[in-house]
């Protein structure tokens, strides 16, 4: 009997990852976007851009 070899978990379930990862960039902003590319039905890039204000 051979011990399954260990994935890291983003192998595992690269979704959870995914949304994970959008769930954090929200998290942080305050103000801004966050733009999501997709290359053939996966989330291949997340960019955040981040606004500061300041009062007038």
């Amino acid at each position: 009997m051979t011990t399954p070899k260990l994935q890291p978990k983003e192998e595992r379930d690269p979704t959870a990852r995914a949304v994970q990862t959008v769930l954090e960039a929200l998290d942080k902003l305050r103000f801004g976007a966050i733009q999501l590319t997709v290359h053939d039905g996966r989330l291949v890039q997340v960019d955040v851009t981040e606004r500061h204000r300041y009062p007038n």
